[in-house]
Order: C-alpha cells, then sequence, then structure tokens
C-alpha cells in the first residue's frame, strides 16, 4: 500500500477548562459531534508526562461538513502549564492549526469586529485567509478548501492542516513529504510576508513551504477527513525556540497534531527506515471507553509530536450501544456515506 494515512483525524490541545473550550468551539466553527467525551489515565504517555501517569478528561469533536476534529485534553491530577515565554512564528512545533472555509471572506464578516482576529491577506498562493485566536488565544488560520463531505450550512469544517514551526526545512520536508507523503509542494519562497503583520512577523526573513495531500481513494473516513496542508515554517534571522519548552505533553496549547493511518505495521516500518521511530505504540488497541483502535507517536525532526491512529471502533448512538466497528474489515476504500454520517446522530445542539 502506498498510501499509509488518509487524512488529519485531530489535532490534540491542552486546556484547563475542556466544556468551556469546546463549547467555544461548537459555536464558532460546528465542531459539534462528540465522538468521545471521557476521562481515562494517559498510561502509554508517561516518557512525555515527567514519568508520572496522567490522567485526562478528553473531548473528540467533529464538524459532519467535512475536516479534522479537535481533541481538547484537560488534566484531572495537574494544572496545564502556560509557556514561559510567547511563542513566535517560526518556534518549533504547531504554531497554528488550518480550519476549512467554505468562504473565507463572508466568514470573516461573520464573526464582526473582534480584536481577536486578523484583517484578510492572501498567501502566496493568492488564496484568501485570516488568522484567529479562540477563546485560549491559540491561533488558528481560516483558509479556502475544496474537499467536503456534507456542506451543512456552516461556513467553516474541521482542521484541514497546521503551521508547524522548523529548524531545518530540508529535515522537514523529509518527513512530511517524503516519510507521510504530504507531497505536493504547492509553494517555497523566502522573505518577509504582509500576511503575516498580525502574528507580528512581517518584518522578519521565514523560508515558508506549503505542503498539501489531496482527498485519494484511501481510508474508511478519507472523504470525511478530506485534504490536509502542512505550512513548514523556518525562521532565517533569529534562534527559533521549542513551543514546548520545559513543559509536558498536556500542558496548555497545541500538544499533537494525529493523522488516520490505514496501515499501521507498514506506517512503522516506513518511519523507522526513515530514521524516525515510533516512540509510544499501543501495540494492539487501546479502548477510550467510547472509541476504540491502535495508536502511535512519532517526533518530527524538532520534536514536534505526531500521533498516528488505526480505528476500530467509533461510537454512533453510544446511549443505545450502537457503534461502528472496523476491525475486521479488510477493505481501504471509502465507507458509504450513509454510513459515515450516522456520526452525526450525535451532535449537540447549543
Amino acid at each position: 500500500m502506498n498510501n499509509l494515512i488518509s487524512g488529519i483525524q485531530q489535532v490534540g490541545i491542552g486546556v484547563p477548562n475542556a466544556n468551556e473550550v469546546w463549547k467555544w468551539y461548537r459555536k464558532t466553527l460546528g465542531l459539534n459531534v462528540p465522538i468521545f467525551n471521557d476521562e481515562a489515565d494517559a498510561k502509554l504517555m508517561t516518557g512525555y508526562t515527567s514519568g508520572e501517569v496522567r490522567r485526562r478528561h478528553a473531548i473528540m469533536a467533529l464538524n459532519m461538513a467535512g475536516g479534522g476534529g479537535v481533541e481538547i485534553w484537560q488534566y484531572k491530577n495537574r494544572v496545564p502549564v502556560e509557556p514561559a515565554f510567547e511563542p513566535e512564528l517560526g518556534d518549533l512545533g504547531i504554531f497554528a492549526i488550518k480550519i476549512k472555509s467554505v468562504d473565507v471572506p463572508k466568514f470573516y464578516s461573520q464573526l464582526g469586529n473582534t480584536e481577536f482576529k486578523s484583517s484578510p491577506g492572501n498567501s502566496p498562493e493568492q488564496q484568501p485567509h485570516f488568522w484567529l485566536k479562540d477563546c485560549r488565544g491559540n491561533l488558528l488560520q481560516i483558509v479556502p478548501n475544496d474537499s467536503w463531505f456534507r456542506p451543512n450550512g456552516s461556513l467553516t469544517g474541521g482542521v484541514c492542516g497546521a503551521v508547524i514551526g522548523v529548524s531545518n526545512m530540508e529535515k522537514a520536508i523529509r518527513f512530511y513529504a517524503d516519510t507521510l507523503q504530504i507531497d505536493k509542494i504547492v509553494y517555497d519562497t523566502t522573505g518577509t510576508f504582509q500576511d503575516f503583520d498580525f502574528l507580528k512577523a512581517n518584518r522578519q526573513t521565514f523560508r515558508r513551504v506549503l505542503l498539501r495531500k489531496t482527498l485519494g481513494e484511501a481510508g474508511a473516513f478519507g472523504k470525511l477527513l478530506g485534504s490536509v496542508e502542512i505550512e513548514l515554517v523556518q525562521v532565517l534571522d533569529r534562534t527559533p525556540r521549542k513551543i514546548f519548552e520545559d513543559r509536558d505533553w498536556g500542558d496548555a496549547g497545541f500538544i499533537h497534531l494525529c493523522f488516520d493511518a490505514l496501515d499501521m505495521n507498514a506506517l512503522k516500518e516506513r518511519c523507522e527506515a526513515n530514521g524516525f521511530p515510533f516512540t509510544v505504540d499501543s501495540a494492539d488497541s487501546f479502548d477510550m471507553g467510547e472509541a476504540a483502535g491502535r495508536f502511535s507517536y512519532v517526533e518530527d525532526p524538532d520534536g514536534t509530536l505526531i500521533e498516528f491512529v488505526e480505528t476500530h471502533r467509533v461510537p454512533i448512538l453510544k446511549k443505545l450501544g450502537i457503534y461502528l466497528n472496523l476491525k475486521t474489515r479488510k477493505k481501504q476504500t471509502h465507507l458509504p456515506d450513509w454510513m459515515v454520517a450516522t456520526l452525526g446522530w450525535g451532535k449537540v445542539k447549543d
């Protein structure tokens, strides 16, 4: 199998108040379908949690129009540590996530006047976009996208990518393009950029590379998750810092980027062969109470945590004990649209 991942399944966000943050994402971005909402101990993550087992409350939610979800994490036995400095564009790690929109200018207008959004701008691809801060101050980039599952009247969908700070562009491309096969280079440009003005970075020099992977035929949820774009940003006139410097996984901010894995064993072999071994592997199957599968983690060349999840079971109507079981499924083609749409039965209405 050539394609070992389909789309972005979710982005992990460490917060002190999971329910409040999810309410913002529901109301603002339509991420109102919970795939799971439960508590558990993160027993396999002690390598990233100072050797301690941390208990967490996690909510993963989707927008059924299409795109990946957000996985909002709140530690139950630890107050999440904020960064000791204000991360700047080009610092190492997930700086922002990309949220897909059917109409960027219209959504910009819908938000009204707020200090938490930038002026509209154009990317080097000459596509409209703008920056928006969530209720915790995490950065989102609202971008156009043409891969949709079922447009539902919302001007936005879910996560379609991320802006990631890197220290060495060639090494980063070897990981994201060569290993993960997000390999279409949309642009590779160096200079100063007006669309970075809101980030107070328009006077700094960057090399920015946009990688894209379009919707393929593989992956049970491939049509729902849609295309992927990763923008790698290297600052050239200062030394970047790690966004999670001296902090643990689960602390405040974007803690990981998770891809939907199609064949975990083959993916593990490819990552190892390219010099990026798994650092965590649930090996058989994890159980989130409502969802189950196999998960693993790998680090990009700068230590940014990338998660892979091979889904075995997802809830449709938990109250009635109705689940979608994929573990015995032999095909890697898309599930029928009607079957994927049943995930939306659990939609939360505010």
